[in-house]
Formats: C-alpha cells, structure tokens, sequence
C-alpha cells in the first residue's frame, strides 16, 4: 500500500517517467500491479493527490479475479470513468487457472476481451499458444451476460479463496517487495 506514496515522492519513481515523457522517450505512462485492487485505488488516489493522471493500467482480469480481491469490480470502473485504458493480464494466470479445470483456454480469453479491457494481454511461449489466442482473436464475440454468469458460477467454488490466483495471494510474484529501490525514494 506504501508503493504510490514511494513512486511520487520527492526522489521517486515518477520523476523519472515524466522527465522521460517530457523528453520524447516514452508517449504513455501506466502502471501496473497484480496483488490488491486497493493498491491500484490507492495509486490513483495519489496521482490525483499530485495532479496527475494515468494514460492506463495492467490489472489481473480473469475468471477467478471475479471472485477473489476483483480488479473488474473494484478498479475497471475507476478506470473506464476516468478515461485511463485497461490492460488486462493473467487472464489463464500463469497457467494456474486452467489447472482448476473449471474453464478452458479460449473461455478465459474471451471473458477477458469481454470485459471493458483495451488490450488482454496474454503471453505467447510457443506455436501452439500462438495458434491459441489468433483462434480466440477470430472467433470473439462479446460474451453475453448469461454466458458471463455461467462461468463465473463455474469458477466461483475454485475461486473463493485465491488458490488459483498465487499472484494474490503469495509474494513469490512481488518483485519490487524484494528490490524496494526499484521504486525510488523510501516514504
């Protein structure tokens, strides 16, 4: 939660990206995360306590996010109604959510491009995931709302609790927990 204050602080993280921005090397500046909608809430808070706004934001948006600490409930609306652009990431989760077998692939791919997302980022390690998300690509179509819900009644019993989504719920994903400096001054 310390992590917004860090970044604009004197010193911080984000007098770096502005001077970068200011000089013609970087056009956008977002940021990211993956543990706890509040952080997001709580960066937004304070760019909007600095005068500052946010040209977008990566977010976990999957099938069991719905259920569990959820960045679509809490943060994608901040998000939308303020005109930043949502980034979804880890719509399989690192492989972590197919392993729950309550959704396929392709099924998560689309809940996440339903969503009000700019991009869904999903990465691509070999031919065969490739092929994987061209195929989600060319056969999307907006889930319909009774599609949405039978799927999150689907994952909702895998979900409740995080298991699926270790990126919440254990620190082997926070990098800048170990290496604090990356973000700058320390509050």
């Amino acid at each position: 939660m310390e992590d917004p204050d860090r970044i604009f602080a004197k010193g911080g993280a984000m007098e770096a990206v502005v001077e970068a921005q200011k000089a013609g090397k970087i056009r956008y500046i977002g940021f990211t995360g993956h543990k706890d909608p509040q952080v997001h809430l709580r960066m937004l808070e304070v760019a909007q306590q600095h005068g500052f706004h946010f040209d977008a934001a990566q977010m976990p948006l999957n099938v069991m996010d719905a259920h569990f600490r959820s960045f679509a409930r809490a943060v994608v609306p901040v998000l939308v109604r303020d005109g930043i652009a949502v980034l979804g990431m880890k719509s399989m989760g690192d492989q972590f959510i197919l392993k729950s077998n309550t959704a396929k692939p392709i099924e998560c791919l689309h809940y996440a491009m339903t969503l009000p997302t700019s991009v869904v980022i999903t990465g691509i390690d070999s031919d065969k995931i490739l092929d994987q998300a061209l195929e989600a690509a060319r056969t999307f179509r907006p889930m319909t709302p009774e599609e949405v819900n039978a799927l999150l009644e689907r994952t909702r019993p895998a979900a409740l609790a995080g298991e699926f989504e270790p990126f919440k719920t254990s620190a082997h994903f926070d990098s800048t927990a170990k290496h604090p400096e990356w973000l700058g001054a320390a509050g």
